[in-house]
C-alpha cells in the first residue's frame, strides 16, 4: 500500500500555489545502505537546511509571509526551500529580498507614476516619469530573479556574505517598457557604446565616497534587447522591497544587474567605475582581491534543485512520493531535467510540468517515486536547449558566487 505524498498547507485558491503535477512516468526505489542516520543529520546540517527564523520581518517587508522566509538581516530574507510550492510563479509575499544598501524612504512608492529616470547615451537624452514610460511601450516577461550568492551556504570555505542555500531566487512576471523600444524612441544609442549601465536611487550616506556604496552596474549592450524598465511585478505595482516604483529587469542575468529604484539608464563605452562593478561581483580566486580583469557576474548558468519532499529535514514515511523542483538555464530555455535518489549514481528523466512561460522563466519538474525505509540523497540535474548540462561541482571563488553544482544542491532525506 503506497502512502500519500506530504502536501504542505497552503492557500489552494491561489493559482500560483496549486499543484500542477500529473502523469505516470515510472517509479523506482533505491536505498543507500551505507548512509547512517547520524551521517544524514550531519549532511543536512552541512548543507544549510533552514531552521526556524529567529528574527522578525523588517518593517518594509512586513506584508510578507513570515513563515515562508528566513530573516538573515534587515536587508536579506531567504525563501524557505519548502515554501516554493508547486506554482511556476513565486508569490511576492514569499519572494526573497536582497539589498546591497538600505532601501529608500517608503514615500517613493506613494505616487509611483511621478518617479523619474534619466536616459543617457542616446541621441535624444531626457528624463522620463513612469507615467510617460507607460505611454512608450509595454512588454511582459517571466524571468528568474536570483542573487549571485545563491548557494553560497554550500561552500565549505564559508565565504563572507549571506549563507544562502536555495532561497535567494524566484520566478517573477515583470511588466514594463522594453529598453530597446525606449532607446529607439530617443533616437537610438550613440556611437561607440558597449554597455548598458543602470544606477540605483538609494540614498548615499554623508561622509563616504559615493562610488564605494553606489549601486551601479554595467552589462553588455546586447542585454538591452530583452531588458525592461518594469513598474509591475506579478500584476501589481513593484513594491519597495523589490525595487519599486521602477526597476531595471535584465532577464537571464544575475540579480545584482537588475537595478532597483533605477534613476539613470545609460548606454556607455565603458563599465561603471563604482566599487560594486570594479571589484565586487567578480569571479575572484580565493585569497585574491577583486579587479576589473576578472569575469563579472552577468549571465546565470544552468541550475536546478528539489523543492519537495523532505526539504525541512523531517523524516518521511515510506511509500509513494512526488519529487518536485525547479530548473532554469539563465538566458537559455531548459530542455530536460534528470532526478536521482542515490546521490547521482543513477538518473531518471523527470517530466516538465506546468506552463512554459518562456526561456527566462524556470520550469517545474516532477517525478513519482516509491521509497522504502532507508536513507536517500535526492538530486536534480538540468540540461538547456543548447546541450549545456548543469555542473556537478561548484567553481571555487572568494565570494561564493554562481554555485550551480547539482551535488551541492542535493537533498539528504530519511524514510521510515
Amino acid at each position: 500500500m503506497l502512502s500519500s505524498p506530504r502536501i504542505p498547507e497552503r492557500n489552494v485558491t491561489d493559482p500560483g500555489r496549486r499543484r500542477l503535477l500529473g502523469g505516470a512516468i515510472g517509479t523506482f526505489a533505491i536505498g543507500l545502505g551505507g548512509f547512517s542516520q547520524t551521517a544524514l543529520a550531519q549532511t543536512v546540517a552541512a548543507t544549510g537546511t533552514p531552521v526556524p527564523a529567529s528574527k522578525p520581518l523588517p518593517q518594509y517587508t512586513a506584508w510578507k509571509e513570515a513563515d515562508a522566509l528566513i530573516v538573515h538581516s534587515s536587508n536579506t530574507l531567504e525563501t524557505r526551500r519548502s515554501a516554493y510550492g508547486s506554482g511556476v510563479i513565486t508569490p511576492a509575499d514569499r519572494l526573497f529580498v536582497r539589498n546591497n544598501v538600505p532601501p529608500p524612504d517608503p514615500s517613493i512608492v506613494a505616487d509611483p507614476d511621478a518617479w523619474t529616470v534619466a536616459i543617457e547615451g542616446v541621441k535624444n537624452p531626457r528624463s522620463l516619469s513612469v507615467a510617460e514610460l507607460k505611454g512608450m511601450g509595454l512588454e511582459t516577461t517571466a524571468a528568474v530573479l536570483q542573487c549571485s550568492g545563491n548557494g553560497r551556504g554550500f561552500f565549505p570555505s564559508k565565504p563572507s556574505g549571506t549563507p544562502w542555500t536555495v532561497g535567494a531566487a524566484g520566478c517573477v512576471i515583470w511588466s514594463g517598457v522594453p529598453v530597446r523600444s525606449l532607446a529607439q524612441a530617443l533616437g537610438g544609442p550613440v556611437e561607440g557604446v558597449v554597455y548598458m549601465t543602470g544606477t540605483g536611487g538609494e540614498a548615499i550616506p554623508q561622509g563616504v565616497d559615493p562610488k564605494s556604496v553606489l549601486v551601479e552596474r554595467s552589462v553588455p549592450i546586447k542585454a538591452m534587447e530583452d531588458a525592461l524598465l518594469a513598474w509591475e511585478m506579478n500584476g501589481e505595482p513593484v513594491p519597495l522591497a523589490h525595487g519599486g516604483p521602477l526597476r531595471l529587469v535584465v532577464p537571464g542575468y544575475s540579480g545584482v544587474n537588475n537595478i532597483k529604484y533605477i534613476k539613470r539608464l545609460a548606454f556607455t563605452p565603458k563599465q561603471s567605475d563604482a566599487r560594486i562593478m570594479e571589484s565586487r561581483y567578480r569571479m575572484t580566486p580565493p585569497g585574491e582581491k577583486g579587479n576589473p580583469n576578472q569575469a563579472s557576474i552577468w549571465e546565470m548558468g544552468v541550475k536546478s534543485w528539489i523543492t519537495s519532499p523532505g526539504t525541512d529535514g523531517e523524516q518521511m514515511k515510506a511509500g509513494r512520493h512526488m519529487i518536485e523542483g525547479v530548473a532554469f538555464g539563465g538566458t537559455n530555455a531548459v530542455k530536460s531535467v534528470e532526478v536521482s535518489v542515490d546521490g547521482g549514481r543513477t538518473w531518471q528523466e523527470a517530466r516538465l510540468v506546468g506552463p512554459d512561460l518562456g526561456r527566462f522563466a524556470w520550469r517545474q519538474f516532477a517525478l513519482p517515486v516509491d521509497l522504502r525505509p532507508g536513507s536517500y540523497v535526492l538530486a536534480s540535474r538540468a540540461t538547456d536547449v543548447n546541450g549545456k548540462v548543469q555542473d556537478e561541482l561548484r567553481i571555487d571563488n572568494s565570494a561564493g558566487y554562481n554555485n550551480t553544482s547539482w551535488r551541492d544542491h542535493a537533498l539528504p532525506v530519511m524514510v521510515a
